[in-house]
């Protein structure tokens, strides 16, 4: 039976969903799943990357104070994750106005407080114009972008001195106000690779003459999955339900090749 086990659980390739709950870095999540998978197959880790049992990978790291959708590579579907990380992600967020944390999110300390009652509805709508579209954005200083091989979150939790990333292209697709109870306002965001939800929060805050912070955020949707789909929670990180969930995904490129080899080839198109 465990012979059987293993030979399955190696076996398996694609992507599918997972939820993350908040508190638990994506890391931790997938290093979870991973080992209870093992565990179930009766397979033990190699600790050289190089020569890792199976094979696993998520497609895009949520902060540890965020939930929701993470997507999942295993085996070959390691090589898809690519194209999560760059296409576009839906985020249900929760902003606090009038509060500004040094994490930019709740679990920070707070580094500033100004007033926000003068902000309206009708302002903050407007201002999300100016957001949606192509724009420049200060990625934050926790985050998991690194910098000389470390993770900008690790140095400022050492104390050392780090300087923030220049400003760089992102585009958000959609901004839409779902609701606005000041000094809390909760948004659906659209946006694609390298985008910070908790820059944005800021940067909004900033816009309207006070300052903001993430309450909350829930990633629900990344490439083709979403948060409503057959997300697998933690009761059912095992063999059998990973090899229901998953799904074969082939990145738009390869698509657009595909597509051109059958031109070229008078071949009837594939349907599947």
């Amino acid at each position: 039976m465990a012979a059987e086990k293993a030979s399955r659980l190696l076996s398996l390739n694609g992507l599918f969903p997972v939820y993350k709950a908040p508190g638990a870095t994506s890391a931790q999540t997938l290093n979870e799943l991973k080992s209870r998978l093992l565990k179930e197959a009766g397979l033990k880790e190699f600790t050289k990357r190089k020569k890792q049992t199976l094979k696993i990978g998520h497609g895009g790291t949520l902060d540890s104070t965020a939930s929701g959708l993470l997507v999942v590579g295993i085996g070959e579907g390691t090589k898809m994750l690519g194209a999560m990380l760059t296409g576009s992600k839906k985020y249900t967020t929760t902003g606090e106005l009038g509060k500004a944390t040094d994490t930019l999110d709740a679990s920070g300390t707070v580094t500033q407080e100004k007033p926000y009652d003068h902000i309206t509805r009708e302002d903050m709508e407007n201002k999300l114009k100016t957001f949606t579209g192509n724009i420049l954005q200060v990625p934050p200083l926790f985050s998991a972008l690194k910098k000389n091989g470390k993770r900008l979150s690790c140095l400022v939790r050492e104390g050392a001195e780090v300087e923030a990333k220049p400003p760089r292209p992102v585009v958000a697709h959609k901004l839409t106000l779902t609701n606005f109870q000041p000094p809390l306002f909760t948004l659906d965001v659209e946006c694609g690779g390298g985008f910070y939800v908790r820059s944005l929060i800021r940067d909004i805050g900033e816009a309207l003459s006070s300052c903001a912070h993430v309450k909350e955020l829930i990633r629900t949707k990344q490439g083709p999955f979403t948060l409503d789909d057959d997300v697998l929670r933690e009761d059912r990180w095992d063999i059998e339900h990973v090899a229901r969930a998953l799904q074969t995904y082939t990145p738009p490129e390869e698509q657009a090749s595909k597509r051109l080899k059958t031109e070229e080839t008078g071949a009837a198109p594939d349907q599947s």
